[in-house]
């Protein structure tokens, strides 16, 4: 934040005092050899994000070929909003979460609720997502909580807060304050969170959920409790196995590529940007890169990527420049003709997915902006 400093400051600032002067008498090599300042450590509680540099022209990473298929897919994706603004087919229609993504996804593109092509379509699912959450702030749909409640508030959270920190209005924001209360409450004694509303138990793929709302509506101004966020941390790390993956609860399991994303992400949401675990994670992480250039369909596909993705973004530097364009071309490749991405939860969920992950370098939604 710039701040502007009060004239007679400013002027006393201009005033050389004795102390600068003798620094500027000093021998060269004595400045030279005083001590530099450390490089800052992550601080967790949603500590200012120590990330890597990214290209300067990295809208340039959306290839013409890439923006023809992210504006294919979200004119299938508008077509296919539900009258009440919902999204989801089958089983998963008028899921929350699916239709959180699809909002998530517009407004990667640069709209807004309200504004933007594709506003009119935000506003319906925020409108969607706002009636969908109780007194208590608990945002479910339950004949369309599939994989569990949790997996909905988490992400009905994130597109809340996202739509709060664009727009500021009041009704957003009471809504989002109650979604947030309930995360905190029910953070288990473990320091993540699980299926279901309550404090029994935890897993990672529910707690990068719940962590990346928490970190998102920090972002647009609400109090997040330190304790919370430091349980948080505490959790992942200790779900990390030796080989730098992340298993799916800290009894036990194997690591995996979709969790493991998680895991790196939701450290990266806590405030975790520079310790050994969050680079053991890339190290990790970074072995996938064949699978996506041979084209590997796996079990939770778009859910690995879509935190793949953001893990990467903020890490930045080389990691980065060279995991987005391979994401990048397997995703155009792998667009239906008519302009959806399909996925076995819904085409909507896979669409939303995709999309997110190809306007990243748009730099648009805030949780999202460097």
């Amino acid at each position: 934040m710039i701040r502007e400093l009060a004239p007679a400051l400013a002027f006393a600032l201009a005033i050389p005092t004795a102390a600068a002067v003798r620094a500027q008498e000093a021998p060269k090599a004595a400045v030279e050899d005083a001590p530099k300042p450390e490089k800052p450590k992550s601080v967790g509680v949603f500590g200012e994000a120590v990330r890597g540099d990214v290209p300067q022209d990295m809208r340039a990473m959306i290839t013409p070929e890439t923006d023809r298929a992210i504006q294919n897919g979200l004119a299938w994706l508008a077509r296919s909003q539900q009258p009440d603004g919902s999204f989801g087919s089958g089983t998963y229609r008028g899921n929350i979460a699916v239709t959180s993504l699809a909002g998530l996804a517009f407004m990667a593109g640069g709209s807004s609720p309200g504004r933007g092509p594709y506003g009119a379509n935000v506003d319906k699912a925020l409108t969607y997502v706002m009636d969908n959450t109780s007194p208590a702030g608990f945002i479910a749909v339950a004949a369309a909580s599939t994989h569990g409640p949790m997996y909905s508030h988490g992400f009905g959270t994130l597109f809340l807060a996202e739509a709060y920190g664009m727009t500021r209005r009041p009704e957003i924001r009471e809504k989002l304050q109650k979604a947030v209360r309930l995360i905190i409450d029910t953070q288990n004694n473990e320091g993540g969170w699980r299926y279901q509303p309550v404090r029994n138990d935890a897993d990672v793929s529910v707690t990068i959920c719940e962590i990346n709302a928490l970190r998102a509506a920090r972002n647009a101004g609400l109090y997040i409790p330190k304790e919370t966020v430091d349980a948080c941390i505490k959790y992942v790390k200790q779900a990390q196995n030796p080989d730098g993956g992340f298993r799916y609860m800290l009894q036990s399991g194997a690591s995996a590529f979709p969790r493991s994303a998680a895991g790196v992400v939701a450290l990266q949401s806590a405030g975790v940007y520079d310790d050994k675990e969050v680079a053991e994670g890339i190290a990790y992480l970074r072995q996938f890169m064949r699978e996506i250039k041979l084209g590997s369909r796996y079990s939770h596909y778009f859910y690995g990527h879509y935190y793949a993705a953001q893990a990467m973004w903020i890490r930045g530097g080389a990691d980065w420049d060279e995991w987005f364009p391979a994401i990048r071309d397997e995703l155009v490749a792998r667009q239906s003709a008519s302009g959806y991405w399909n996925d076995n939860i819904c085409n909507e969920y896979g669409t939303a997915m995709a999309l997110i992950i190809l306007q990243i370098p748009n730099n648009f939604l805030p949780i999202f902006q460097r």
